[in-house]
């Protein structure tokens, strides 16, 4: 939920700080972009330390690094130095998922881990959705920028419940070959939870290699090797869908207050297209098995694009604003769970986790440089409509591409 937070708050801050330090949007936009690179930085050298230093304490880590420089930004009336508090937040806040998923991964039993993890993602929308309704609040209360940053101390509680409460993962302690300490944190569970008590024996396993830079050119090379056609789909396919979704997530306060919109009625209208997203998932869930992977995702990512432009023709029509813009909000979220199911599916399950983890990486670089390149270069050239005209000629081609080149896998056995 505070990753969906911060990463929205970026959709926030950006027209506070244009106000406040009179930016450009070419310069405002370093704001999200920094935060993304950062994120994209986090997520993969978490995961090795997290492999070294146990899922707990990483877990403690991350949260204490984003909630140490999201604060530090409050101390700052530089965007230079703004942009660099942003970049580490964004180096905590990517470390946060992978060592999440990984500690909740195990300490949930198989029958239920699907459902489980899935239902983490459900958090996402509810995380944006609250960035901005209580930083609507805070600047219609007080009108002060650096409240909503102040809100985001929440985690650092959260570590010292971390440390606390949650115990380290039995599966990293049996991989490092600490037997007593995870026989200790096993019947602790179960005594907490009452659940009856039985014999077990713990297998020991080996620890997973570490990752290096050839380890990472190695695998890239088994990801592209296996299919390339694969491979470019699983990448167009990131890259236009989230892509959109990021402009549209850190830039919807600023379009909405551009075209005239009170400041705390652009930030509630966008968090209700972040919160309307919760029905969009709901919907994917219902329509996946029923429609088929490729087709609800060739349908819903070009709509949900095609709903922007769509928006950007009436800005100056305030009826018909939220609408539009929670219909992209829902159509959205219908498109990204179906993706990542889709994608995580082509591939075998000697590649799924790299082939995913591979395609993620891409779409954080569009996540992070391609809302820089809509505001310096598309909008001020081609309009706000021209603009996203463009980016649903971009979803278009990828889905173009993903019809003729990737199978359907819609009650396909997973190799």
């Amino acid at each position: 939920m505070f990753d969906a937070w911060d990463v929205s708050l970026n959709g926030i801050l950006i027209p506070l700080l244009s106000a406040e330090w009179d930016l450009a949007p070419a310069d405002a936009a370093w704001i999200g972009t920094a935060n993304l690179i950062g994120m994209a930085v986090g997520a993969v050298v978490w995961g090795t330390i997290a492999d070294r230093i146990g899922r707990k304490r990483a877990f403690a880590w991350t949260l204490l690094i984003f909630s140490i420089f999201t604060l530090a930004g409050i101390f700052t009336n530089d965007l230079s130095w703004f942009v660099f508090f942003r970049f580490l937040a964004g180096v905590g806040l990517g470390g946060c998922v992978p060592v999440d998923y990984a500690l909740v991964g195990e300490f949930t039993p198989a029958r239920h881990r699907g459902r489980v993890l899935t239902a983490m993602d459900g958090w996402w929308p509810i995380g944006a959705a609250l960035a901005g309704f209580v930083s609507a609040w805070l600047i219609g209360t007080w009108n002060d920028w650096r409240l909503p940053l102040a809100a985001m101390i929440l985690p650092a509680l959260l570590v010292f419940a971390v440390r606390l409460f949650v115990p380290e993962s039995p599966m990293y302690l049996i991989r490092q070959g600490r037997m007593a300490e995870a026989r200790q944190v096993i019947d602790g569970l179960v005594e907490r939870t009452g659940a009856p008590r039985r014999e077990y024996i713990l297998e020991s396993s080996l620890p997973p290699a570490p990752l290096t830079l050839r380890s990472l050119g190695e695998q890239l090379r088994d990801v592209w090797a296996h299919s390339w056609r694969i491979t470019t789909v699983a990448w167009a396919m990131f890259l236009a869908v989230m892509t959109v979704y990021y402009i549209a997530l850190q830039w919807m306060p600023h379009f909405l207050i551009e075209a005239g919109f009170e400041q705390s009625r652009a930030f509630i209208t966008s968090a209700g297209m972040a919160g309307v997203g919760l029905l969009g998932v709901v919907v994917s869930t219902v329509l996946v098995e029923a429609t088929g992977r490729r087709y609800l995702l060739a349908i819903s990512a070009p709509v949900a694009t095609a709903l922007l432009v769509g928006l950007a023709l009436v800005l100056d029509t305030p009826s018909a604003v939220l609408p539009m813009v929670l219909a992209f909000g829902m159509v959205i979220q219908v498109a990204i769970p179906v993706l990542y199911t889709y994608v995580s599916e082509l591939y075998p399950t000697e590649l799924r986790g790299s082939g995913f983890g591979w395609a993620s990486t891409v779409s954080r670089i569009g996540a992070g440089l391609g809302p820089l390149l809509f505001v310096a270069w598309l909008e001020p050239a081609l309009g706000l409509a021209g603009a996203f005209a463009v980016c649903l000629v971009g979803v278009v081609i990828a889905v173009a591409v993903m019809l003729k080149l990737a199978p359907d896998t819609t009650r396909v056995q997973l190799d």
